[in-house]
């Protein structure tokens, strides 16, 4: 049996989603807390990994299991074994060819920035912190050249194992509430930084240091050395994976803080 959970975590204290040896990642908490639930061990995969200190709102993962509970087990089960900063919020039995990664149709992100002079304290690791004033209208321009199916080697970690650079990137937009502004992007799928790497060109774009040509220019450039610093992992949030509306998979709120 195929089972989907949908979880939200504080990816702060974690490096990443992957299991990695000596360090804590989100991936080992939660099969640790389904092997207990399941009493099997439980190998989970992931609609998309994120790095250290990247948050998720809704990340989907699935596990294969022999072992029949009902949705509530595994929900309050789960959460009874995970720390505070990790909750599965739902979870559904699916059909054998699903699979959290392969399924998905496309992934949204959202990129918090809190631009004020003041740094934060209670928000401290949750947004990233601009103190330069920035004109999210230019940043909002500037971001529609991504729109589509492109080559974002510009915009590609070097350390990306992706065999290709080719992403279509269905919407961007950058909207501002008061001291924060959002980049909000969803796409078929997405390169390694990728999503910070825009994040950080369109914060140069807002501060004034480049035009809104720039994020077109980068584009036809192919080359990650020309764009700007990978922007901070603490304001990147996996919001949501997509899938066929057959599946009927729960979906989370899309509002956050300031943003509704």
């Amino acid at each position: 049996m195929i089972v989907a959970v949908g979880v939200e975590y504080l990816g702060t204290r974690y490096c990443g989603w992957q299991k990695q040896l000596h360090s804590p990642s989100v991936q080992s908490c939660v099969e640790q807390a389904l092997s207990k639930v399941a009493n099997h061990p439980v190998t989970v995969f992931c609609a998309g990994r994120t790095d250290t200190g990247v948050h998720a709102l809704g990340q989907v993962i699935h596990f294969e299991t022999e072992s029949k509970r009902p949705e509530k087990a595994w929900i309050l089960g789960g959460n009874a074994h995970l720390p505070d900063d990790i909750s599965i919020n739902w979870a559904r039995p699916m059909p054998d060819n699903f699979h959290a990664r392969f399924s998905a149709q496309s992934r949204r992100y959202h990129y918090i920035i809190l631009n004020r002079r003041p740094r934060p304290a209670v928000l401290t690791g949750q947004v990233t912190w601009i103190r330069d004033p920035l004109d999210e209208k230019a940043m909002h321009t500037a971001a529609q050249s991504l729109v589509g199916e492109q080559d974002f080697s510009s915009f590609q970690a070097a350390s990306c194992q992706s065999p290709t650079a080719f992403r279509n990137i269905f919407h961007i937009n950058v909207i501002r509430r008061n001291d924060f502004v959002l980049i909000d992007v969803t796409a078929n799928a997405f390169l390694h930084h990728m999503v910070r790497n825009i994040a950080g060109t369109l914060i140069d774009v807002g501060r004034g240091i480049h035009s809104v040509d720039w994020v077109k220019q980068l584009l036809e450039k192919k080359d990650r050395t020309k764009a700007s610093p990978t922007a901070s992992p603490s304001g990147l949030y996996f919001l949501q994976a997509n899938y066929s509306r057959q599946l009927n998979l729960p979906t989370p709120d899309s509002s956050f803080g300031p943003f509704d």
